[in-house]
């Protein structure tokens, strides 16, 4: 049945009870890429470099960085790993280098130093746009063959990071400066891998992040295995996220654990003029056998969407309390274009939103206005990037062929909620085989051509969800 515009039509069932969930239809067979992703080596050399021997102290009172780092040089002479007597190791940045595994094993945490001194800045990209930042805590920047391994723990101890951008928020926000706040704030990541190939991340805890807790920026063929986020201890950090893969292809993320203040799996590639400027897609990405607690997204496309985010299968993922589920974010000077998502086998129970998208996010932090007062000659260079226009024909995102199947998700808040624009309808969606019970059904506006098939929702006000500004809807 094609549904005719601004129609509001009742896409679901009364249930009595939940259901059981449904027999899971035959799937399509995966895609012949989905077989490439991921790490494709990794350090071979298993020569044991301690710590100790280069001057760590375990005590989580003395610096280590510097013995730290002449730890993983001396590994990287000959290949090999750096290993750790038990203990807690206070460190500021370090970087890892070809042909070395860094080794944390149970008993052993690594300490980020609350100092913004002990993290050097560097060129980055934070946030979608290109500029000088400090340095991650762990960093794997222009190399290739690297390991991440054990079952240890590396603490950002980010409230002082959190602090800083909260009292920089109470100055910058009455003066119209939202936009820019994150950008100043500079707050240091847990563990950066960026312009980098075939490297492990396996196994470790990470918590109390001071900003991102695991970027994969520009890189190829990287493996998140077993990872363990922790950023809710001892208060809530503001943009803790838990994995951000940006610009970067073939990357594998399995068996992870999140729970955090921010998006949870968070696919970037850029945001406004400067990432249309670079146009690096996010491509060819799996996440699977994933769980996800607090946090602002189980699975996220954006909003940095300029250079694109295509081919990506999400399958088998759960949450319980995440604010919201799958959710695709953009904005209308981001332009780019998010396609061929593949989302499948999801579990969600208390999530706010199980199924949301928007172009037109967060307007306050989305769109930046100089206030009066400021020369705009005169401001740094990361404030040019972000007051760049951009013309609506490239500012204007689209999202289109995206499939969502086998969802089960209770105690929502709103099942659905699906905004388009007049000038980039949602495209060509397919959503099978999906149960949601919660307080209202919500919308759908501004799509097209989409397919569905075996959706059912329980509204505890017993609307149904709204079409309206859509054609083309199949059901």
């Amino acid at each position: 049945m094609t549904l005719p515009l601004t129609l509001a039509v009742p896409l679901f069932t009364w249930l009595s009870t939940l259901l059981a969930p449904a027999p899971t239809p035959a799937a399509p067979a995966d895609p012949a890429w989905v077989k490439e992703v991921g790490a494709k080596s990794m350090p071979a050399t298993k020569n044991s470099f301690s710590t100790a021997k280069y001057g760590a102290v375990g005590d989580g009172k003395t610096l280590n960085t510097q013995a730290i780092q002449k730890a993983i040089d001396a590994a990287a002479k000959k290949g090999g790993v750096v290993t750790f007597a038990p203990g807690q190791y206070l460190t500021g940045s370090i970087f890892l280098k070809k042909g070395v595994t860094l080794n944390l094993p149970k008993g052993v945490t690594l300490l980020g130093s609350q100092d913004i001194k002990d993290y050097p800045e560097m060129p980055s990209r934070i946030a979608g746009v290109e500029m000088t930042w400090p340095a991650a805590l762990i960093n794997i920047v222009d190399q290739e063959n690297v390991a991440i391994t054990g079952e240890g723990t590396v603490d950002g101890q980010g409230k002082p990071f959190w602090d800083k951008y909260w009292a920089m928020r109470k100055e910058y926000d009455p003066k119209g400066l939202r936009w820019i706040v994150d950008y100043d704030a500079k707050r240091p990541r847990t563990l950066l891998v960026s312009n980098s190939s075939n490297v492990t991340l396996k196994g470790i805890t990470l918590q109390r992040a001071g900003f991102w807790t695991v970027h994969i920026l520009y890189s190829k063929n990287v493996t998140a295995d077993g990872l363990v986020v922790r950023n809710n201890i001892g208060g809530h950090g503001p943009s803790t996220d838990g994995i951000d893969i940006d610009s970067s292809t073939y990357v594998l993320v399995q068996n992870c654990d999140i729970d955090c203040n921010d998006d949870n799996f968070c696919l970037k590639a850029g945001r406004d003029w400067d990432g249309l400027r670079v146009n690096r897609p996010t491509e060819y990405i799996v996440i699977r056998d994933c769980v996800a607690g607090a946090g602002d997204g189980l699975f996220t496309c954006g909003s940095e969407t300029s250079g694109g985010i295509r081919h990506v299968l999400a399958r088998n993922l759960k949450a319980k309390g995440t604010k919201y589920g799958i959710r695709l974010k953009s904005a209308t000077n981001r332009g780019g274009v998010v396609e061929d998502i593949i989302v499948e086998d999801i579990q969600m129970d208390a999530v706010r939103v199980p199924i949301i998208m928007t172009m037109n996010w967060n307007p306050a932090y989305s769109y930046s206005t100089l206030p009066a007062g400021y020369t705009e000659q005169t401001l740094p260079e990361h404030w040019k990037k972000m007051l760049a226009k951009v013309e609506p024909e490239r500012g204007t995102p689209h999202f289109r062929n995206v499939r969502i199947s086998n969802l089960r998700a209770t105690g929502a808040g709103e099942a659905i909620s699906a905004e388009g624009l007049a000038a980039s309808l949602l495209e060509n969606f397919q959503l099978d085989n999906i149960s949601i019970t919660g307080k209202k059904a919500g919308k759908i506006d501004f799509a097209q051509g989409w397919s569905i098939k075996d959706l059912e929702i329980k509204a505890e006000d017993q609307e149904p969800v709204a079409v309206i500004n859509s054609t083309n809807m199949k059901y």
